[in-house]
């Protein structure tokens, strides 16, 4: 793999009211992906969220190029079904530019329970879930037995615009993620990495795909990383630790974690821990930014005018 080979995009920073003026502006900039995630209830009372899906379809009816990134769907809410029905739908009237970044969620427990579904079984579910989805994208009739899942005869017609399917990226951190983007993603999508972490999560995907005598010569290497500018890195880390701080449970010292796991600083102290990521092995950067809403934007465009166009200009050499 070489930097020629390198894609970035962002997630949405602005709010859901102004999803087609940010759509076209990140189109403009020359990102490669808009994605956006999602959380049925993030604590309770819930803090505001939005269900990926339909943001993304406004974003894909207000451009022509930029790909649409679910980052992540909560796989576990889904049944099949219905979720290949949606999926399809979008890539379809996206002309053919979904990509499926999937996980489990379990975060916020509040939200299983609400929704009637059990957070331990949030893996299994989500391990059938995407098993069937294949099964529907690729034949005429699918029948299914599961724990969680039982289907006869069904069927999705019409088959989506991208053959066999929509890209699936799985996301996740431990080694059932791994196994579950093995078994049935097209790409792994972690977050909360450091770059040596990255680098071991490539060796053990190419050891269980041994292991399942699955071939990866097209599999996708993202990576979703937080990213916060600011004149040092003690203080980006305070701004992220602040930002990120209410959406991760992990305890102990939050500025020591987003330290070891995000890009903190000036554009080119960035730039540098970037490049420790390309080297381990990521090729689809997606770039979250960890800072207050009045500089989201200065974020965004700074990565489009200054860190991009460094490993643009790096693969040009």
């Amino acid at each position: 793999m070489n930097q020629q080979e390198l894609h970035f995009g962002a997630s949405t920073v602005l709010g859901a009211s102004e999803t087609v003026a940010e759509a076209r502006w990140l189109e403009d900039l020359g990102f490669e992906y808009i994605a956006a995630g999602e959380h049925f209830m993030r604590g309770s009372p819930p803090g505001a969220t939005h269900a990926a899906l339909p943001l993304l379809g406004v974003a894909a009816g207000a451009t022509e190029r930029i790909r649409i990134l679910s980052s992540i769907l909560l796989t576990p809410f889904y049944h099949p079904l219905v979720l290949a029905k949606l999926a399809t739908t979008l890539d379809i009237a996206s002309g053919g530019r979904l990509t499926l970044g999937v996980g489990v969620g379990g975060e916020f427990p509040v939200e299983f329970e609400a929704a009637g579904l059990n957070v331990k079984q949030r893996g299994r579910r989500t391990d059938e879930c995407l098993d069937v989805l294949r099964q529907l994208w690729t034949q005429e009739q699918v029948a299914y037995a599961g724990r969680h899942f039982q289907l006869q005869d069904a069927s999705i017609n019409p088959q989506p615009t991208q053959r066999p399917h929509p890209p699936v990226w799985v996301a996740g951190r431990r080694d059932a993620a791994m196994r579950r983007a093995v078994r049935y993603g097209d790409g792994w999508l972690p977050y909360f990495y450091n770059p040596d972490r990255y680098r071991d999560s490539v060796t053990k995907i190419g050891e269980f795909a041994a292991e399942e005598g699955r071939d990866l010569s097209n599999f996708q290497w993202a990576f979703f990383p937080y990213i916060s500018i600011y004149p040092t890195v003690e203080q980006a880390a305070g701004v992220a630790a602040e930002a990120l701080g209410g959406r991760y449970l992990y305890g102990g010292d939050f500025v020591s974690i987003v330290q070891n796991y995000c890009l903190l600083g000036t554009p080119q102290q960035c730039i540098q821990r970037l490049q420790e990521y390309i080297d381990a092995g990521a090729r689809h950067i997606i770039f979250s930014v960890a800072c207050p809403k009045e500089d989201r934007a200065r974020h965004i465009e700074t990565i489009a005018n200054e860190i991009i166009p460094h490993f643009r200009a790096t693969s040009r050499q």
